[in-house]
């Protein structure tokens, strides 16, 4: 099946996801267009990570499906998608740690034939710091070294989307603030997100649109700025 170019980037339908006879997921849909920046906010163990774990097909929908540019991939391998264009920061950053700097972000272009020096100066440039370490042990980075890194491994699979689970956890407020103003640069380079975020004060500041799940629903949707004066929301996510 061709790629529809005036479909969303991904779109969930109606996606029901079970961790055995859990409900987690409970018909959420959602979409992310190319070049967006979508922001999917909630509580702990409301689905957030679910969502993308689904997304990127480390998890299998038992109903609902999963397209990216409008091809139902929800039968495909995560391997499959990522070559479709889809990239993952996880929770945590999973960095090798016993691993070179350079080796991760060799591991992170696994999936292309095709990785050039261009794609390493790329990177570079956005990140000086990651050039510095290239030849660092990684599990030796600072935290917020170490999300520099991840995103940079992530890059390297040349995504159109990029999916990060909650990229400020664990980072001193200083580093949050960085954090997402380097997320913000690269999507205004074109890279579509799709960002898991408990700190939904930042996120929804840089956000073009946002969706709040609760016990494993979409409950708010819609423009970021119009979420982030939403009362609801604001009661029970941003400290208002």
């Amino acid at each position: 099946m061709s790629e529809n170019t005036e479909a969303p980037l991904l779109e969930l339908r109606d996606v029901n996801t079970y961790y055995g006879s859990i409900h987690i997921l409970q018909g959420v849909s959602l979409t992310v267009q190319p070049g967006e920046f979508v922001a999917l906010l909630g509580g702990n163990a409301c689905g957030k990570s679910t969502t993308l774990k689904t997304a990127l097909g480390l998890v299998t929908p038992r109903s609902g499906s999963v397209l990216i540019n409008g091809v139902d991939v929800t039968g495909e391998k995560p391997a499959a998608r990522i070559r479709r264009g889809i990239a993952v920061v996880p929770e945590n950053r999973r960095l090798f740690g016993p691993m070179t700097v350079m080796e991760n972000l060799q591991l992170g272009a696994f999936t292309r034939k095709d990785v050039s020096k261009e794609d390493y100066d790329y990177v570079f440039e956005l990140f000086p710091r990651v050039a510095e370490r290239r030849n660092q042990v990684a599990g030796t980075l600072s935290g917020g070294e170490q999300q520099m890194v991840a995103v940079a491994r992530a890059l390297m699979a040349k995504p159109k989307l990029l999916l990060m689970d909650e990229p400020s956890m664990g980072l001193a407020p200083v580093l949050v603030e960085q954090s997402f103003e380097m997320i913000s640069q690269l999507n205004a380079k074109g890279v579509a997100m799709l960002v898991v975020e408990q700190n939904a004060n930042m996120a929804l500041s840089v956000a073009d649109r946002g969706y709040v799940l609760q016990t494993g629903r979409v409950v708010l949707q819609g423009p970021a700025a119009e979420l982030a004066r939403d009362d609801e929301l604001r009661r029970a996510y941003l400290g208002r």
